[in-house]
């Protein structure tokens, strides 16, 4: 394989891989035909054991540097190798089984260069067989709500300013596998603006090898400690049981009876006080924490697993505080349920 161009380059592409025989070809050429040439090829292959790496051997390209490591030591692993060697002005990620759309880095180096605040440039990006386009919030206010609810960039779409990583020491943390990129953007988020174009310039592909799907539970148990961390900024006074209820409701997959709902309402005062230097945009974040108290108040009298007069008269003080209300054939439909001391069998 051919060293790459001696001269410092606009970008640096970061392309972990393994085992990816099917899809490598596409993704390499996708990249090698980029209308913005300035770029280093950094493909990382972590001890694949099919012809992945025979694959990427057949091209000779001088922007292409091929990395092999002897042992399988994880994705993450190979991506904080890569940051740690580029010499990019920009880090542009991509992955070995998706596409890049032709356009996708001049567009990304515009935006970046001439705004010298953001950090992060991710895309709006489309399922590969289903043409199902994925959207993503815009710009930096509203990015920072919806990291509250989920990772609302596409990991391979992503470019990010190399100058900030290093003053700042930032790589992606291994004790937030398989869930790291979203735990790097709400790092991120304090540092800079964060943005996704709003065009499609990624084709993604779905399939069942990939680590989302191997290990989604983890995945999904990550996420939650990245968005308790993300509310952690606001340092607002909590203990123990408030958190661990917070977890609970956001996880959502347990049953939160009333005191635990009016705890919860405690803890969204907390948290709206404490949003006063209005780290998160105010209505957004209103919005957010109002959602969720509908949410669990839903689950509460729709789908209790035991009901009781006692249930029908705290549905009445919720709705006289003026913070609830159901339709009227819901609100009987609770009555009846109420006074029949329904339960779930």
């Amino acid at each position: 394989m051919v060293d790459c161009q001696s001269k410092i380059p606009k970008i640096t592409v970061l392309m972990p891989i393994y085992n990816c025989e099917l899809y490598i070809k596409e993704a390499i050429d996708s990249i090698l035909n980029q209308t913005f040439m300035d770029f280093e090829f950094i493909i990382i292959d972590d001890a694949s054991t099919d012809n992945t790496v025979f694959i990427v051997k057949r091209y000779n390209d001088s922007r292409i540097k091929l990395i092999e490591k002897e042992k399988n030591s994880g994705y993450t692993n190979s991506l904080n190798y890569g940051l740690s060697i580029a010499r990019g002005e920009y880090i542009a990620r991509m992955d070995g089984d998706d596409i890049s759309l032709p356009e996708r880095f001049i567009k990304q180096v515009h935006i970046l260069d001439k705004n010298p605040n953001l950090v992060l440039c991710g895309t709006l990006f489309s399922i590969i067989g289903t043409g199902k386009v994925i959207s993503l919030p815009e710009r930096h206010d509203e990015i920072k709500i919806a990291l509250l609810k989920y990772c609302c960039f596409g990991h391979p779409t992503v470019m990010m300013r190399k100058s900030i990583l290093d003053e700042f020491s930032l790589i992606y943390d291994y004790n937030k596998e398989p869930a790291e990129d979203y735990d790097l953007w709400t790092r991120l988020l304090s540092l800079g603006q964060l943005h996704n174009l709003q065009e499609v310039l990624l084709n993604y592909r779905v399939h069942n090898s990939q680590v989302s799907h191997k290990r989604k539970q983890q995945q999904i148990e990550i996420a939650v400690n990245v968005k308790l961390n993300l509310l952690k900024r606001l340092d607002y006074e909590t203990n123990q049981q408030e958190q661990d209820l917070l977890c609970r409701i956001i996880i959502n997959k347990e049953f939160i009876n009333f005191e635990e709902i009016r705890q919860y309402q405690i803890i969204k005062s907390k948290l709206i006080n404490a949003n006063i230097k209005v780290f998160f945009e105010e209505k957004g974040f209103m919005k957010y924490l109002f959602d969720i108290e509908n949410r669990i108040l839903k689950n509460y009298f729709l789908r209790s697993p035991k009901y009781s007069p006692k249930v029908y008269f705290e549905y009445l003080s919720i709705k006289k505080g003026g913070q609830f209300k159901f339709q009227t054939f819901k609100e009987i439909k609770l009555f009846l349920k109420s006074i029949i001391f329904y339960t779930k069998r």
